[in-house]
């Protein structure tokens, strides 16, 4: 069967999402006293970042039996109707979530789908909705140190309908713009169908999938994670993959996605910055660089709270370890720029509301990554260098001639057959057609 965009990918995009950008919170550690009203008090900040959506990590009570560390997973579900009194109450959320939409901002829940603590009431109310393993036992993930939670399984009807309930249950009572689905791809995807059409009849909701498959979105998902992205920049900072990989990436992406498909770009995340290292660590001195394209590449862009603080610690999963706050910060000035330069030029925006990334050949393939987007008669020129060496380099074909601002230099130049551009190590520049009004 033929790919049809228009028959089979149904999820539309909703207009406010156009230019959006996502902002993850860890409500945990975000403030000193680590509860919705910590969160509420750093609304402002996340809206003058540029953000949009406001992700919350997990807000239910954490299971106690196999808990991991002194205060467990919040992947470890023990009610999917109530909150963690470690964060707060119902009215102290309603009001989290109220101050978020006067500013502006939606709010999308983290919601757990695949799995549940070991003391969820539903493992003595409903033992069938578990799956087992080859003893007869319950599961825990087979192939993962998953050994705090113990998975569902979605061949039972009442299973499906309770999640649709709880999940209804808080838009319903507590007006949330959506979820972050974590592992959406371990739960069958008709399922979500189900679960995206229940939802909509209350309110349409924005999904995001935890996973990586096109096929999220043909009936439920609005954005998946980019994860085949944060891959390939980041062995090309470490020099264990060529630029060519980034060009694969977007190659796949254009012709095995759908275009209204949002993937989610990002550089560090919980799981990233847990486990894998803050984002320094994770892209040294690429993640400038990396950055630049997380956003005005195709993509929505996500920030893990404390990245724009310089993300200087791997916060702790299971215990309280707050953010280490500065009141400003290199990274989190070059995200407000590059944020506001992606919600001003239209040709930056997201999936359908803005335009294709176009190749911009170069005399330096292995070194340096270009391109242009453009839109009606806006370009947008980007040049990173993806390598730790000095790069001359110039580039060929027509498509990158114009007059532009060096947003960056906040100069005019005119860019044709002759430019040539020196670029130190992971350095890059951005170009702005000089018709834009960028101020």
């Amino acid at each position: 069967m033929s790919f049809n965009p228009h028959l089979q990918y149904q999820v539309e995009q909703p207009k406010w999402s156009k230019n959006a950008v996502i902002y993850q919170v860890n409500t945990r550690q975000f403030s000193q006293e680590g509860t919705f009203k910590g969160v509420t008090a750093g609304l402002s900040h996340i809206a003058d970042l540029g953000a949009n959506i406001v992700w919350l990590m997990p807000i239910h009570p954490i299971g106690e039996k196999h808990r991991k560390g002194k205060l467990g997973s919040p992947y470890a579900v023990k009610d999917f109707r109530a909150i963690n009194p470690e964060f707060g109450d119902a009215a102290s959320l309603k009001e989290l979530i109220s101050q978020a939409h006067a500013l502006g901002l939606k709010v999308i829940l983290d919601w757990v789908p695949n799995h549940s603590a070991w003391d969820n009431p539903l493992v003595s109310e409903h033992p069938e909705w578990y799956a087992r393993d080859y003893k007869g036992d319950f599961r825990p993930s087979p192939w993962w140190d998953w050994s705090d939670i113990i998975e569902f399984d979605y061949n039972q009807p009442g299973l499906r309908q309770y999640m649709i309930d709880a999940m209804r249950y808080w838009l319903e009572e507590f007006d949330i713009d959506g979820f972050r689905c974590d592992v959406a791809g371990y739960v069958p995807n008709d399922f979500w169908h189900q679960a995206k059409a229940a939802l909509d009849a209350v309110k349409t909701v924005f999904m995001l999938a935890e996973w990586e498959n096109r096929d999220l979105h043909e009936q439920a998902f609005n954005m998946t994670y980019a994860w085949s992205w944060n891959e390939a920049l980041h062995d090309i900072a470490h020099g264990r993959a060529p630029v060519d990989r980034l060009r694969k990436y977007y190659s796949w992406n254009e012709r095995a996605w759908p275009h209204n498909a949002y993937r989610m770009t990002f550089v560090s995340n919980h799981d990233k910055n847990a486990w894998d290292g803050t984002q320094r660590e994770q892209f040294g001195d690429c993640l400038e660089a990396a950055i630049v394209l997380s956003v005005l590449g195709e993509g929505m862009p996500l920030i893990h709270n404390g990245q724009e603080a310089g993300e200087s610690k791997r916060l702790a999963f299971f215990e309280r370890d707050p953010i280490e706050w500065q009141a400003e910060h290199p990274i989190g000035e070059l995200y407000k720029f590059l944020i506001k330069l992606k919600q001003r030029v239209p040709a930056l925006w997201n999936g359908e509301y803005g335009a294709r990334m176009l190749q911009v050949p170069n005399c330096k393939p292995d070194q340096v990554f270009s391109f242009v987007r453009q839109q009606q008669q806006v370009k947008v020129f980007v040049v990173l260098n993806l390598s730790a060496a000095p790069v001359r380099v110039t580039f060929s074909e027509s498509l990158y001639h114009n007059e532009y601002i060096d947003v960056f230099a906040g100069q005019c130049v005119k860019l044709c057959e002759s430019f040539t551009l020196c670029l130190g190590p992971w350095q890059y520049r951005v170009y702005v057609s000089a018709n834009f009004p960028l101020i």
